[in-house]
């Protein structure tokens, strides 16, 4: 199955584990809870769907690889301690506490979280010594003598054979002890993940037209080479630090996250195109001023569509860019408008209007500590409250401005959605301007569609051309599909 129904197969598991009856007993007793097993490729998410699980059910995570541990460490210290059988003392071997149960107990002290899930990466490669503590643990949930806690959900991942020369396979009295979930990578369920978390459009856009680079394994007689979603996303994030730095990336930077030659000499030539229309003047003055350049569009009418590709992405990410930024503004000021609610209240009750809006400052940032703490925020999520922390302790110094200062907020979130509005029908303009109802044009409300960002900005502000386009070319779209099915069906009788 793809990371996305893994992800949700996971979760399932997990809600079913930790409810319980109404005397407070799991429904699934803990000794029938199956710790959960995912087998899949290296880099295709595995960790950080545990991340989000986590976040998403409000739970804690205690994360280890196993490979980095000695049996000493998983399953703790020999001691000698001293028992007392029918009436005499003898000298007795214990362990200490393991270093990983230990943890549990920890982050249930900082968080004040009592269930969570307990995360075994590389389950299948540990070491001759510590297999035999592996498979008890998988077996009867504890490490040594400890036992891992009530409300703790065991989850662990591997990597099939093929990926890993140190991998032990799994006897069938483990297997069939376990909850396995096989994972094989799927380009379209991480461009979904892709676009809402904001990879950089290079990277899609690369992705979209040559799927087959997205995961890549070949070993050959020089070696091993790969690509990984876990690869594309790493190189991503160095690019957009990269543009911010007005520094540029070759195939030599692009190789060290993506270690198949041929594809990283691709991208690196891809990018070097994305980067000319990104930086083109012309281009930047269709969203910028209105502008539509002839030279331009008759550039356009004879390019290779690689380089039509390009400035579709380049159009996309900056319209879609400013749907992100709009869709995080109004969640910002969402829960603004919930502490400024509290703020009208508390005053409405007698209290200080600037006393009230400092302690409302403090319990946020406390909010935010105490979530960063626990892993339950991702990173918008942790911003947006430095963020609100930040302004209501900026307001609580003139109170009197208070109200008028969220005002401002607010219209600026209003400008916000009207700049964005212009940009989507500058695009349209120089999309009709230069490809009319193509197939280039199926292509940008596509990428609209398949953007959560955009979604949910075209939800609360109405484009005419959007609906219309959508309406007419992906119905053609989806006929023509069908006929060419129906065509190839016929050839083959």
């Amino acid at each position: 199955m793809n990371i996305k129904r893994a992800k949700q197969e996971i979760r399932d598991t997990v809600e079913a584990y930790l409810k319980k009856d109404e005397y407070g007993e799991y429904l699934i007793p803990v000794i029938r809870q199956r710790p959960i097993l995912l087998l899949g490729a290296p880099g295709i998410g595995k960790t950080q769907i545990m991340e989000q699980i986590a976040r998403e059910c409000g739970i804690a995570l205690v994360s280890y690889t196993i490979t980095h541990h000695t049996r000493q460490s998983a399953i703790g210290l020999p001691f000698i301690s001293q028992k007392s059988y029918g009436g005499r003392e003898y000298s007795v071997t214990e362990y200490t506490m393991s270093e990983i149960i230990a943890s549990v107990y920890n982050t249930m002290e900082e968080t004040g979280l009592s269930e969570g899930i307990l995360f075994i990466d590389e389950i299948n490669c540990v070491s001759e010594t510590l297999a035999p503590a592996m498979l008890q643990f998988l077996q009867c949930k504890t490490f040594g003598s400890h036992a891992v806690p009530e409300g703790w959900i065991i989850a662990a991942a591997g990597n099939p054979p093929e990926y890993n020369k140190s991998v032990r396979e799994l006897d069938i009295v483990t297997l069939d002890r376990v909850k396995k979930i096989p994972v094989e990578p799927d380009f379209e369920v991480w461009k979904s993940y892709a676009l809402e978390n904001g990879v950089h459009p290079a990277v899609i856009s690369y992705l979209d037209a040559r799927v087959s680079s997205f995961y890549q394994m070949e070993t050959t007689v020089d070696g091993t080479f790969f690509a990984t979603p876990r690869g594309w996303e790493d190189l991503s994030g160095l690019l957009k630090v990269y543009d911010r730095l007005g520094k540029s990336a070759d195939v030599e930077v692009v190789q060290q996250y993506i270690q198949h030659p041929r594809t990283a000499r691709d991208f690196a030539n891809y990018l070097d195109l994305y980067r000319k229309y990104q930086a083109d003047e012309m281009l930047c003055a269709v969203l910028e001023e209105g502008e539509i350049d002839a030279l331009l569009l008759k550039k356009l009418a004879h390019a290779p569509f690689d380089e039509k590709l390009s400035v579709i992405s380049v159009l996309t990410a900056k319209v879609t860019g400013a749907m992100r930024n709009f869709c995080l503004q109004e969640e910002y000021l969402t829960v603004l408008h919930e502490k400024m609610k509290l703020w009208k209240e508390g005053i409405g009750n007698g209290q200080d209007a600037s006393e009230l809006l400092e302690i409302l400052a403090t319990d946020t940032e406390e909010e935010y500590r105490s979530k960063k703490k626990a892993r339950l925020l991702d990173r918008e999520s942790g911003k947006r409250l430095m963020q609100i922390a930040s302004w209501l302790a900026h307001a609580a110094a003139d109170a009197d401005h208070a109200e008028t200062a969220f005002a401002e907020e607010v219209s600026h979130l209003e400008a916000a959605m009207q700049e964005t509005g212009v940009l989507l029908e500058r695009a349209f303009d120089f999309m009709e301007a230069a490809f009319g109802s193509s197939q280039e044009m199926v292509r940008f409300i596509t990428e609209l569609n398949l953007n959560a960002w955009s979604v949910r900005f075209l939800q609360e502000c109405a484009c005419e051309r959007y609906y219309r386009y959508n309406k007419e070319l992906l119905f053609d779209e989806k006929r023509r599909t069908i006929l060419n099915r129906i065509e190839r069906l016929e050839h083959l009788k």
